[in-house]
């Protein structure tokens, strides 16, 4: 596993918070090779992916995560999909040329939703209006009408013409005595303010949590792996394929193939007209 393809959870012994660490490199290179979007465009989606691993690791559950941002702006519609084994796959649809590189600039008005889908238990949606200037601030917004927890977000990122990084922290009151909590917590927010870019995406979970909180007694749990897994498959095509129906084929069948392309990884499946007649075979 790559050391910098990981999410690591810690605990303060003596302190009532909770917090996460995540980086991703060459995860992130996979999911975004194949794309061309604007370099601001692509800070956002590593930004969301970030963030994706940070709200599916607050969650005790088996499942899958969908963190999303409508907007009017150039930027219609961001979205990373994740679960539980800290899998994730993202994508961005844009409605206008990219004018300028800020969160608003890209979004305009719009609304973070954070859908949830339990493996077992009943889907849940929250919804809340883009908030600030930054997908921290909108993030730590949800959590404070969400579950009403004191929570404080950090998200870098790196993005080059060939290699990518993203990092992110994640400071949580646990749901204890919020007076005791919230005083705990507003010391270590104050120490955690003084964490760099640099520091986020290249400092190893151990050493960044040791240069903010030497004099906290902390403990890290192991590390969980994070990777790029898109989903998509010749077969899953094959069976989308199927599914349009005999009539449907046998119309592609005449005009001599038909190219089916992942929105998530850009992978295109060719099917030519043989391939098609084997398929409508299966009627």
């Amino acid at each position: 596993m790559s050391q910098s393809d990981q999410l690591v959870r810690f605990l303060f012994r003596e302190k009532d918070v909770r917090g996460e660490i995540v980086q991703v490199a060459a995860s992130l290179d996979l999911m975004l090779q194949n794309h061309q979007y604007a370099q601001p465009v692509k800070q956002l989606l590593a930004e969301l992916v970030a963030a994706t691993s940070l709200l599916t690791a607050t969650l005790k559950f088996e499942g899958q995560i969908a963190v999303q941002i409508q907007g009017d702006g150039p930027v219609k519609f961001a979205a990373v999909n994740g679960n539980n084994k800290q899998q994730f796959r993202g994508v961005v649809r844009m409605q206008s040329e990219v004018t300028g590189d800020s969160f608003l600039e890209l979004i305009g008005q719009g609304f973070l939703l954070v859908t949830v889908t339990p493996d077992q238990g009943e889907r849940y949606q929250g919804v809340i209006p883009v908030t600030g200037n930054s997908l921290s601030e909108t993030l730590e917004a949800y959590f404070n009408q969400s579950e009403q927890l004191p929570t404080r977000i950090y998200l870098h990122t790196d993005i080059g013409e060939v290699h990518n990084k993203a990092a992110g922290l994640l400071l949580q009151v646990l749901p204890v005595d919020q007076d005791k909590a919230k005083h705990d917590f507003a010391e270590l927010e104050q120490l955690t303010d003084t964490i760099t870019a640099e520091e986020l995406l290249t400092l190893a979970p151990e050493d960044m949590l040791y240069r903010l909180f030497h004099q906290e007694v902390v403990e890290l749990f192991p590390a969980q792996k994070v990777e790029f897994v898109c989903g998509c498959s010749r077969d899953k095509c094959e069976a989308a394929i199927i599914s349009l129906g005999q009539a449907a084929i046998e119309e592609h069948i005449a005009e001599g193939k038909l190219d089916i392309s992942c929105e998530y990884c850009n992978t295109t499946y060719h099917f030519d007209s043989n391939a098609l007649i084997q398929l409508a075979r299966k009627f």
